[in-house]
C-alpha cells in the first residue's frame, strides 16, 4: 500500500494512503476547503481563516494516534479478545473503519459551519433542525457510496458505507459491543475536539486550547463499566490531570474565544444575511443540491441580496447594550424583548 503526507501546522505531517487520498481528492470533500471552521471569527481573529478541511485531516491524525495507543497496550489486546473475540486482523480493520469515520465526520458541514445551522430544515421524525451529521451520513451514504465501497483496497477490509456512518452517528444496532470506537471520534476526549481546540488556539494565536495532547495519548486507555459492563474508552490514573486540563482548555475557549460578543454579533448577522439569501438548505434528501453551496458561493448570493450583509462587509456590527446572567429571569427576559423593539 502506497502511503502520502501532508505538511500541517498543528502535527508537523499527516499520512494518508490511496483510498484516503482518493477520497481526500473527491469533489464533495474538497468541498471542505471552502467552509470555514470558525465563520467569521477572523472579524476579531484575522488568524482563524482555518478550514473543514484541514481539521478533518487532522481529526483523522488525531483518531489513529488515540487508536494505536490503546490498541499496542497489551492490558487492552487482552480485554479485546476475551471480551469481544478480536483477532489482529479485527483491529487492522477497526483501525482503518476509525480513520475513515474520522475523516468523514465533518463532510456534511454547511457554509460558515455551525453560524447557519438554524436555516436547516426541519426533520418531520423528530420537529427539530436537521443536523450537520443527518447531512454527513447522506453524503456517505449517496455520493461518496462508490468512492468508499469499491476502492481495490477495500477488498482488504470489505467496509461498507453504512458501517462508516453508523459509527459516525454511534448506531448500537449495527455496532453492538463495537460502539465504544464512537467515543474516539465524539466524546469527552475525543479526536474531534482533540484537534480543534489545538487548531484554533494556533491559527486565532491564543493559549487557552493548549493541552498535554502526547500524555493524553500514553493514559487513554479501554475498560469495563462497572454498571454495564461494556468496553468504554478511559483515563489511567496518571493522565486525569490532563483529562482535566483538556476540559478546562475548552471552557475557556468557549467563554474567550467562541462566545467572544463581537463574535456572536456576526454570527447573528451572517444568520439575518443568510436568511435574506435562502429561505432554506435543501433537506438531506436532495443531498446533491445541498453540497452545491459552500461559503464562496453564499457570500456571492448574500452580497447580491442583503442589506445585512452590507453591514458585514464595512464591519459595522451589532453592539452589546445589556448583558443577562447565564440563564435569565422573567424580568430580564421581558428586558431584552423591549431592547428589541428599540
Amino acid at each position: 500500500m502506497k502511503w502520502f503526507e501532508i505538511r500541517d501546522p498543528v502535527y508537523g505531517f499527516i499520512e494518508f494512503n490511496e483510498w484516503e487520498k482518493d477520497i481526500v481528492n473527491h469533489p464533495i470533500f474538497q468541498r471542505l476547503r471552502r467552509i470555514r471552521q470558525l465563520s467569521l471569527t477572523d472579524m476579531i481573529y484575522p488568524g482563524a481563516m482555518h478550514t473543514r478541511f484541514e481539521h478533518s485531516l487532522g481529526v483523522m491524525h488525531l483518531a489513529t494516534k488515540i487508536f494505536e495507543s490503546i490498541t499496542k497496550k497489551e492490558e487492552n489486546k487482552r480485554l479485546l479478545k476475551d471480551e469481544l473475540m478480536y483477532e489482529e486482523e479485527g483491529i487492522k480493520r477497526d483501525w482503518q473503519l476509525v480513520r475513515l469515520a474520522a475523516l468523514l465526520h465533518d463532510v456534511g458541514h454547511a457554509p460558515f459551519s455551525h453560524a447557519s445551522e438554524e436555516l436547516f430544515p426541519i426533520n418531520p421524525e423528530t420537529q427539530k433542525h436537521f443536523k450537520h451529521e443527518d447531512y454527513t451520513v447522506a453524503i456517505i451514504r449517496g455520493p461518496l457510496k462508490d468512492t468508499i465501497e469499491k476502492h481495490p483496497i477495500n477488498r482488504n477490509y470489505n467496509i461498507t458505507a453504512d458501517e462508516v456512518a453508523d459509527l459516525i452517528m454511534g448506531n448500537p444496532k449495527t455496532l453492538r459491543k463495537r460502539i465504544f470506537w464512537k467515543q474516539i471520534i465524539s466524546s469527552q476526549l475525543d479526536a474531534d475536539r482533540g484537534d480543534y481546540l489545538l487548531r484554533d488556539s494556533l491559527h486565532i494565536g491564543v493559549k487557552y486550547g493548549i493541552y498535554d495532547v502526547e500524555r493524553l495519548l500514553v493514559t487513554l486507555t479501554l475498560g469495563e463499566d462497572p454498571e454495564s459492563k461494556d468496553v468504554k474508552l478511559m483515563v489511567e490514573e496518571g493522565g486525569w490531570h490532563i483529562a482535566e486540563s483538556l476540559i478546562i482548555s475548552r471552557y475557556q475557549m468557549f467563554t474567550q474565544v467562541y462566545y467572544h460578543k463581537t463574535r456572536r454579533a456576526y454570527d447573528y448577522m451572517l444568520k439575518e444575511a443568510l436568511k435574506e439569501t435562502i429561505e432554506n438548505y435543501p433537506p438531506p434528501t436532495e443531498i446533491n443540491e445541498f453540497i452545491k453551496y459552500d461559503d464562496y458561493v453564499m457570500w456571492n448570493l448574500m452580497k447580491e441580496k442583503s442589506e445585512w450583509f452590507k453591514q458585514i462587509l464595512y464591519r459595522d456590527h451589532i453592539r452589546m447594550i445589556r448583558q443577562t446572567k447565564e440563564t435569565p429571569d422573567n424580568k430580564e427576559k421581558q428586558d431584552i424583548e423591549k431592547y428589541k423593539k428599540i
